[in-house]
C-alpha cells in the first residue's frame, strides 16, 4: 500500500512483560486485518522487545511471537545460576539466570538468519560494556553498514536481552555486550534519528507506534530509605527495572516535544503493583491488560493505519 508517511514500530524492553506488546500486535493483525510486517518501514526493539522486533522483521506472525512467551517464559526464567558461592555473595557477583534456555529458544526461532538477510530496516540496541559505549545492531539498510551483516539475529537478540543482574553479558565477535535497555529501553528515539540520518526521512513524515511493557508506580515508596543504599544493592533487580522504566519515560517525553500530536501513538499501562521482569505468573494478567488497552485504543490505531470506520 503506497503511502507518504514513514511508519516506525518501536517496542520497549521488560522481560516477561513482552507479552503485552506481543499481544497488542496480534490484535492489530487479527482484529484490524493489518499485516504488521508490511505496514511498517522500520522496526526497533530492545531486550525483550528485540525478540518481538526481530520476529516481525523475519516475517513471523504476531501470534507465533506471543505464543513464545506462553510456551517458553517459564524455561527462560527458570534455570537459575548454580554456584558453590554462598547465596549472599552469589547475588553480588552472578546473574540470576543461566542463558542456556534463552539461547535454545532464540536458536529455534531465528536459526542461522543473519542481520544482512533481513530486508526491513531493523534496530536492536545493546550496550558495549567492554568499551563503555552504546552498540546498535542494524540490518543492512545502509551501504555504510559493514559490521553487522554477518551477525546472527539470535546473537544480536541475546545481547540485547542480557539485562544486568538477570543474565550474564553476551560475547558477539569482538564485543562484550549487555542489555540495550541501559540507554535505550524505549528505542523509538534511536529509530527516529536513524530514519532521518540514514534514510533521509523528513521528520514531518514520521509516524511511530511505540509499545511499552508497563510502568509501576510503586518504585521505592515515600516511607523512608530502608531499601536505598549499597548494602541493599538499591534493591538489586528492582533498581535495574526502575532505571529501565525511567529511560522509557524520558524517551517518550522527548518525542512528544519533538513530534506533532498525530505522529506518535504510545500504548502502555501503569499499575500500583510491582512489575518484575521475570514473574511468569502474571502472563494472564498482562494479556488481559493488553487486550483491554487494544480495545480502548482501537480508534486511535485505526487512525494510525488510515482505516476508515466504514471499511
Amino acid at each position: 500500500m503506497a503511502r507518504d508517511e514513514f511508519r516506525i514500530l518501536s517496542i520497549d524492553g521488560g522481560g516477561i512483560r513482552g507479552i503485552f506488546p506481543a499481544h497488542i500486535l496480534q490484535c492489530i493483525q487479527d482484529r484490524l486485518g493489518i499485516n504488521v510486517y508490511e505496514n511498517f518501514d522500520m522496526i526497533a526493539g530492545t531486550s525483550t522487545g528485540s525478540i518481538i522486533a526481530a520476529g516481525i522483521a523475519c516475517q513471523k506472525q504476531p501470534s507465533e511471537i506471543a505464543s513464545l512467551y506462553k510456551k517458553h517464559g517459564a524455561e527462560i526464567f527458570g534455570q537459575k545460576i548454580k554456584s558453590w558461592w554462598p547465596s549472599r555473595v552469589k547475588q553480588g557477583v552472578h546473574s540470576k539466570y543461566e542463558n542456556d534456555n534463552l539461547k535454545t529458544v532464540l536458536n529455534s526461532e531465528f536459526g542461522d538468519t543473519k542481520l544482512g538477510d533481513i530486508e526491513k530496516p531493523l534496530l536492536i540496541p545493546a550496550t558495549d560494556i567492554g568499551h563503555g559505549g552504546v552498540h546498535v545492531f542494524k540490518s543492512s539498510y545502509s551501504k555504510s553498514f559493514t559490521r553487522d551483516k554477518n551477525v546472527a539475529v539470535k546473537q544480536a537478540v541475546l545481547a540485547s536481552c542480557s539485562a544486568p543482574a538477570f543474565f550474564d553479558p553476551a560475547k558477539v565477535d569482538n564485543y562484550l555486550l549487555a542489555d540495550g535497555g541501559v540507554w535505550a529501553n524505549n528505542p523509538a528515539l534511536a529509530a527516529v534519528i536513524d530514519a532521518q540520518y540514514r534514510l533521509d526521512v523528513n521528520a514531518k513524515d514520521i509516524r511511530i507506534l511505540s509499545l511499552g511493557t508497563g510502568q509501576s508506580r510503586t518504585a521505592y515508596g515515600t516511607d523512608g530509605t530502608k531499601d536505598w543504599g549499597l548494602l541493599t544493592g538499591w534493591k538489586n533487580r528492582e533498581f535495574i527495572s526502575f532505571l529501565l522504566s525511567l529511560q522509557a519515560q524520558s524517551t517518550q517525553n522527548y518525542l512528544q516535544l519533538m513530534l506533532g500530536e498525530n505522529q506518535l501513538v504510545r500504548l502502555d499501562f501503569e499499575t500500583d503493583n510491582p512489575l518484575p521482569m521475570d514473574d511468569v505468573s502474571v502472563l494472564c494478567d498482562l494479556i488481559s491488560r493488553a487486550d483491554r488497552t487494544f480495545t480502548h485504543e482501537s480508534e486511535k490505531l485505526m487512525k494510525f493505519f488510515n482505516i476508515r470506520e466504514d471499511e
